[in-house]
């Protein structure tokens, strides 16, 4: 899930009993994990940048139109489409620890390609996060799980009626009745509590999709999976958990503005699929002490270069003018500035 608002740019005490083996076989498969995570971020944040580009052509428009009768708009939204299709195949070959960290890719590509293609301006600060955010990201490449699983019906039920994921599941789901009261009831519309609620929903989300981009993959390789109901049940728990996702997230963005809603939600997020990765996959399992904390502290400096990057982005954007247009009728003066733009969430 990634939202962007105009303006805004847009995963040595304990060791192993068996070292790891390095086959060609983990080797080609770790490629192609890094391959297909890293290109689907990089499509990510130029399909961002190609809608912020098409609602700026309808905002300096003289006569208005409606978002969606523009033709780039939709070539926008047909190619995020693709690209969450992507993002969900990537879950079927590389470890959910490492996929959702690397959210941060699309952040830190947006805010330079915006540079160069939106003609947006760049900061000492976008440039400190920018830094950050590598650092984090060549330590989670480096120290994420190198596992390869095969995920198949009987394995994706043996997960579910594990004893370590019923325990998760009960928390979660006593946790998330406490938000829900609050919210709802009480009326309590505080960020932590909606990003919250959507940070547990995330957690099935990335259990389930990776569960059925396995099985499909695995389909794929000529041994069908798709004939076992666990692989239905797993489907609708996808799509259920991603639009009561998207249900509280729209609630967080009208009552916040993005640059506060897009880290904090980074942040949840990761650490829910980076949690769920460990405990239903079990993806850390007899990982050394050393990497879980370089893993770690490469999260923490991906997290501080997304929170550098948009600190204060909206305030220092809404005083320069965005793009000369020309004169707009019923406005004074010449430009478009991003304050006569209305805020367009993407999730």
């Amino acid at each position: 899930h990634l939202h962007c608002q105009l303006g805004s740019p847009g995963n040595f005490f304990f060791f192993l009993e068996k070292p790891f083996e390095i086959t060609p076989e983990a080797c080609r498969a770790s490629h192609l994990d890094c391959i297909l995570t890293s290109d689907f971020f990089f499509h990510l944040f130029l399909i961002i940048n190609f809608q912020k580009y098409a609602h700026l052509r309808l905002a300096c428009q003289a006569n208005q139109k409606p978002y969606y009768a523009s033709k780039l708009w939709w070539c926008g939204i047909i190619l995020m489409g693709l690209g969450e299709l992507g993002n969900a195949a990537a879950y079927g070959f590389a470890p959910a620890t490492l996929i959702a960290p690397l959210g941060c890719v699309s952040v830190i590509g947006s805010a330079f390609i915006s540079v160069l293609f939106l003609k947006e301006t760049m900061r000492a600060a976008d440039m400190l996060g920018g830094t950050l955010t590598i650092a984090g990201t060549y330590l989670l490449v480096t120290f994420a799980p190198n596992v390869t699983q095969e995920f198949t019906a009987t394995k994706i039920q043996n997960y579910l009626i594990s004893w370590q994921f019923l325990i998760y599941v009960i928390l979660e789901i006593i946790i998330f009745c406490i938000l829900l009261y609050f919210c709802e009831r009480k009326d309590v519309k505080h960020i932590v509590v909606l990003l919250m609620m959507v940070a547990l929903l995330a957690s099935l989300t990335i259990i389930s999709v990776k569960a059925v981009a396995g099985m499909i993959t695995f389909s794929a390789k000529g041994k069908m999976q798709l004939t076992y109901p666990i692989f239905y049940i797993m489907f609708i728990i996808m799509v259920t958990s991603c639009v009561f996702q998207v249900k509280f997230l729209n609630q967080a963005m009208q009552l916040y503005n993005a640059t506060v809603v897009v880290p904090i939600n980074f942040v949840f997020f990761t650490t829910s699929a980076i949690i769920a990765g460990i405990i239903f996959y079990q993806e850390f399992q007899g990982a050394a002490l050393l990497s879980v904390f370089m893993f770690l502290f490469g999260c923490l400096l991906s997290f501080l270069g997304v929170f550098v990057i948009t600190r204060n982005r909206e305030e220092e954007h809404l005083q320069i003018p965005y793009i000369d247009c020309g004169h707009i009728p019923g406005k004074h003066g010449f430009g478009c500035s991003l304050s006569n733009i209305l805020p367009v969430i993407f999730v």
